[in-house]
């Protein structure tokens, strides 16, 4: 089994993230490779994956979505997710991983 690839940037964590939209519910669906596996209900038009991605991180974490930003992938399955106020650590443990 693989573990989650988190760099520690100033003030937070950046990680991967993989993203399946049009899933009957949202919810993490463990490791694949280095990357969380997101299984998000939104479709993947118009930014509604993206939107219900940063809500289940937010919700699972415990942070505002204002602290969640994706910063590369907005358009692609694969994405860095930027979270602020969280450790490595803190974000594994959160996330049951």
């Amino acid at each position: 089994m693989s573990n989650l690839s988190i760099e520690t940037v100033e003030g937070g964590v950046v990680f991967t993230v993989k993203v399946v939209p049009g899933s009957s519910r949202t919810s993490s669906s463990g490791l694949l490779d280095d990357m969380l596996k997101v299984k998000v209900s939104a479709a993947a038009e118009r930014g509604k994956a993206n939107k219900c991605l940063i809500d289940f991180l937010s919700q699972a974490l415990g942070v505002k979505k204002n602290v969640i930003r994706i910063i590369s992938g907005q358009i692609n399955p694969v994405k860095r997710v930027e979270v602020l106020g969280v450790s490595a650590d803190m974000l594994e443990k959160k996330l049951g991983l």
